[in-house]
């Protein structure tokens, strides 16, 4: 790396070091509504320390402590440009968390710092391999780390929304026919959703024993299976909570709808694998098509190519 090259760097980093802590120092930084109020409304001393769980902290935490200031504001950056918090809202319920669109936000914020980082470091490497410096093409390759960052943060979350919806589908005849099963043998459903969570596990079992929870702590019944209702985007499960939901309401007949409606969901899981099965089949072509048939022709037409090399000599 030459001189002017590292002389760049180290001035660049200094330069964004000085701005942040300029920015960022008490005498310039703005006070907010809350912690203007927060001495006034805050009457109870604060519990200790002690007494907090030990797995509350974690790289958002770290980074927030860290980082608060800086986080928070390029947070509120990319909620301004990328919007859509009703959808980010809907996957995150959909997903079973406790994080808020605000912590979703910072998350963005770290995997875009994560992205800007690696390219920062392919475009030092890139430079000090070509022996000099293209700064539209390093800037160029910043960009693209930073928005990949932002951007590949909402693809997982999509991605694991994907997932625990496959999770629910493959677990949900099992629960069905148990939770049949129980009320068959007698039990009410609200006795039998309580067994069933407490026997099985499984995302499935998770959803309804929390909404058992729910239901105990105060809420309706009804209104906890509903909200496990509008959270999920899979009509399967819909028709299972609405299956509840009258069974509770007005005491009708609920096992054979429950094992209807499981038999229904394997028939949909049975259908979903001859499709994957069908789409791989025409994945398989590709290497057939591409690879072994050219091999295989080559072999077939190499010796008479070669007689006929000879015999034009």
């Amino acid at each position: 790396m030459n001189a002017g090259l590292l002389g760049m760097l180290l001035g660049l980093v200094v330069a964004v070091g000085l701005v942040l802590s300029v920015s960022y120092a008490p005498p310039f930084r703005s006070v907010r509504l809350v912690d203007r109020l927060a001495p006034y409304v805050h009457d109870t001393p604060a519990p200790s320390r002690l007494l907090g769980t030990a797995t509350e902290p974690g790289l958002l935490t770290a980074v927030r402590r860290v980082f608060g200031p800086a986080v928070a504001d390029g947070a509120r950056l990319v909620d301004r440009m990328l919007g859509g918090r009703a959808a980010v809202r809907r996957r995150l319920d959909a997903l079973g968390t406790d994080v808020t669109v605000e912590d979703f936000r910072v998350e963005q914020v770290v995997w875009g710092g994560i992205g800007l980082l690696g390219a920062a470091l392919v475009a030092t490497v890139g430079s000090v391999a070509a022996g000099g410096l293209n700064v539209l093409s390093a800037g160029l390759l910043c960009l693209a780390g930073l928005l990949g960052g932002v951007l590949g943060r909402d693809w997982w979350l999509t991605q694991q929304v994907q997932q625990r919806e496959e999770l629910l589908l493959a677990e949900f005849p099992v629960v069905a026919e148990l939770l049949a099963l129980a009320v068959t043998a007698g039990e009410s459903p609200t006795a039998a959703i309580a067994r069933v969570t407490r026997l099985s596990g499984g995302e499935l079992a998770r959803e309804l024993g929390a909404a058992l929870g729910r239901a105990r702590a105060g809420v309706p019944l009804v209104d906890a299976l509903q909200q496990v209702a509008d959270r999920t985007s899979l009509d399967p499960l819909a028709r299972f909570i609405d299956g509840l939901l009258v069974a509770i309401e007005r005491g009708t007949p609920l096992a054979e709808v429950l094992r209807a409606q499981a038999a229904d969901v394997r028939e949909a899981g049975k259908r979903r694998l001859l499709e994957a099965g069908g789409r791989k089949e025409i994945a398989m072509m590709v290497p057939v098509v591409f690879l072994v048939l050219p091999v295989t022709v080559l072999f077939a037409l190499f010796p008479g190519l070669i007689s006929i090399v000879s015999l034009a000599r």
